[in-house]
């Protein structure tokens, strides 16, 4: 067995002159290149060529994708947005994060003019929000939290005592009974990490 080469999407693999493109492939002037990361395989079949293939590692990564909902940590905020590192997909930690961005106006379905990104979120939080667009290796992934089951689900006050969500706009520090506005999310059983 030949071994195995790894290979990230994109990648130009060879000509169409030495091999027949497989799955995980496509073909662009006159060249084979992978459509994914994953392994790199060349098989001889009945053809003259060798058909090339690229199979998903199955410990490879997984990748957010739009309408997944992901759990992030708030890294900074600013008026307009807030910055956050995706940790989860669904419930499967993520191997390296990802970033990405709620816009001011992706915070809440209603109201969205008068919604305030210091008053919804600060840095260490932890959210869950949802993908609805994807972001390339330069950009972030955009991530809205526009509906009642996504927002804030852990929050330290600034004593530094796990927050309590008195309201759908509050958290309450157990021990100093400080108030701060957050975007608390309804969380769903499903969503509770243990």
């Amino acid at each position: 067995r030949q071994p195995l080469s790894l290979c990230v999407a994109g990648e130009r693999l060879c000509s169409t002159e030495e091999a027949t493109a497989g799955s995980g492939t496509y073909t662009r002037h006159g060249f084979i290149f992978s459509s994914l990361a994953g392994c790199l395989k060349r098989r001889n079949e009945d053809s003259e060529l060798p058909v090339v293939s690229v199979v998903r590692d199955s410990e490879s990564q997984l990748l957010p994708n739009v309408g997944a909902v992901v759990t992030c940590k708030v890294c900074s905020i600013n008026s307009r947005f807030a910055k956050v590192h995706i940790l989860y997909v669904g419930s499967t930690p993520l191997k390296s994060t990802f970033r990405g961005t709620i816009r001011r106006e992706d915070i809440r379905a209603t109201e969205k003019d008068k919604v305030e990104v210091y008053k919804s979120f600060r840095p260490s939080d932890i959210i869950l929000a949802k993908v609805i667009s994807l972001g390339d290796a330069q950009s972030n992934y955009l991530l809205s939290t526009a509906e009642n089951e996504l927002g804030v689900v852990v929050a330290r006050s600034e004593a530094g005592v796990q927050m309590v969500p008195i309201s759908w706009c509050e958290m309450q520090c157990p021990r100093t009974h400080t108030k701060e506005f957050r975007k608390v999310a309804r969380v769903q059983p499903q969503f509770l990490q243990t």
